[in-house]
């Protein structure tokens, strides 16, 4: 029996690189302020560079073991005492980590072996926010705690402190705060929440992986800026993104603890086999140095006031945005946002959101070369648009909101996209969890979502059916379209 191989022979360099290039230009740009979801761009010149050359610097490197490759600790101390600088409290900890979600997956496993340690809580519950990030649910999932889930206010999207703190009960091992959330882009109520949790002895953890490294820079332009850090009383631990607004290439965050005797708890160390003596500050066992790496140039080179002046050009693009928004017929932008995340909605003549509108004009802007993020409605909380606003927005605003004007009058003249009824009421009725191979794909063809990894052009009819399944039905199909996607 002979098989394929499962490599070529070898090819050039050269050819390697061309195909590369040729698979990237059907990505979204992820430079020049068009794309405004996943990617951060700080607009200076040379800074791709930089961090390129400092990435093949340590890319061989790896982080694992301090004592044989003593320069990640003085890189990674370089970073954490920075964030501890700007974010921090007198004896603030932390560790470099791959991103949010695992910034976010240690802050809850070091809570949940807190508590069980300190109080003696065997069955931890979390309590967060609807606003808050999925990653809470992801570390919540993979840890095996309960999650308690708050409805925010209806009309500032912030969350409601006084439910938060009615919400604490005796297996409450850390309550959640975001600094700003991601959907909506405003600040949570933090020194109540983190107050109320202080008062009965429970952790608070503020998410401000987007916020960390914009807001106190924003502040130092010259912006109010709530307090919202390890500074306010409570508050145990924080996550900050370098790749967000620290602008360093994916990944890299941090996770910050108020003290070193909080962070032991997020350490794993292992002496009984007969290998090397295993201790691993994250979930990661080998760590790419070249993250770490490019992630420290990346601070060196833009510094103090170079971050500062990206805040302030941040803000004066998100100035622009909201008063152009204001001046289109049925936009209504959600809360107050603090200045880097936006997002809007559109009323329909009664004043209500249009969905089938919205989504078609997201659907037109990605045809004139932007990419606006589609958010569904949840638990009351209103379908939208979102945008991430960077230092390469500030150019872009005119002709952003031209286009939005000329794309908005194109989707007003479509056809109203709907859900048949009898389908709804159909995929109401069925248990994600039973759904057989073959009702799965009817389901999804249903959707548009065809089982071969491949989309529509245009999502409006398949967000517009998302929108009306049921919210495990449609974690399903996602899961399900996911894995057509990765065949192999």
């Amino acid at each position: 029996m002979t098989t394929e191989p499962a490599l070529p022979q070898g090819r050039t360099a050269q050819d390697v690189l061309a195909e590369l290039r040729t698979l990237r230009a059907q990505d979204a740009p992820t430079r020049g302020g068009r794309t405004f979801a996943y990617v951060y761009d700080a607009g200076l010149d040379g800074l791709d560079a930089l961090a390129a050359a400092a990435y093949t610097e340590y890319a061989s490197v790896n982080g694992l073991d301090m004592t044989v490759f003593p320069s990640v600790a003085r890189l990674e101390n370089d970073l954490v005492a920075a964030a501890v600088a700007l974010l921090g409290a007198p004896g603030a900890q932390g560790t470099f980590t791959s991103g949010g979600t695992e910034s976010i997956l240690l802050a809850v496993k070091t809570a949940r072996d807190h508590a069980r340690t300190v109080r003696g809580v065997t069955a931890p519950q979390l309590v967060l926010p609807s606003t808050a990030h999925a990653a809470f649910h992801k570390a919540a999932a993979y840890l095996g705690l309960e999650t308690v889930v708050v409805p925010v206010d209806a009309g500032t999207f912030r969350a409601d402190a006084a439910a938060m703190a009615a919400a604490l009960t005796e297996r409450t091992v850390l309550v959640v705060a975001s600094a700003p959330s991601y959907a909506h882009g405003v600040v949570d109520p933090v020194a109540e929440i983190a107050g109320a949790a202080a008062s009965r002895g429970v952790l608070c953890h503020v998410d401000a992986c987007i916020g960390g490294w914009f807001l106190p820079y924003l502040r130092r332009a010259g912006h109010e800026v709530p307090a919202f850090d390890l500074s306010v009383p409570g508050v145990t631990s924080l996550s900050v993104d370098l790749h967000k607004y620290g602008y360093a290439d994916k990944g890299a965050s941090v996770v910050l603890y108020r003290d070193a005797g909080l962070r032991r708890h997020q350490y794993f160390a292992h002496a009984g086999w007969p290998g090397y003596p295993v201790v691993n500050p994250t979930v990661q066992g080998t760590k790419p140095a070249g993250l770490l790496a490019q992630a420290w140039a990346v601070q060196q080179r833009i510094g103090e006031d170079g971050y500062t002046a990206l805040a302030r050009s941040v803000a004066e693009a998100a100035d622009r945005l909201l008063a152009g928004l204001s001046g289109i017929d049925g936009v209504r932008v959600l809360g107050e946002p603090r200045a880097s995340l936006v997002s809007f909605t559109l009323l329909d003549a009664d004043g209500a959101p249009d969905l089938s509108l919205l989504l078609h004009l997201a659907d037109e802007m990605r045809e004139r070369g932007w990419y606006l993020q589609p958010q569904l409605s949840f638990e009351g909380l209103p379908p939208n648009l979102h945008l991430t606003l960077t230092p390469a927005t500030h150019g872009r605003v005119d002709a952003l909101l031209a286009d939005l004007a000329a794309a908005l009058k194109a989707a007003r003249a479509l056809e109203p996209v709907a859900v048949d009824p009898g389908l709804a009421h159909l995929a109401a009725g069925l248990d994600p969890d039973t759904l057989g191979p073959e009702e799965v794909e009817a389901v999804m063809a249903f959707a548009g979502l065809t089982g071969d990894g491949g989309l529509p052009r245009r999502m409006a009819p398949v967000l517009v059916l998302l929108d009306a399944l049921p919210g495990r039905l449609k974690e399903r199909l996602l899961t399900e379209f996911v894995g057509s996607v990765f065949q192999v």
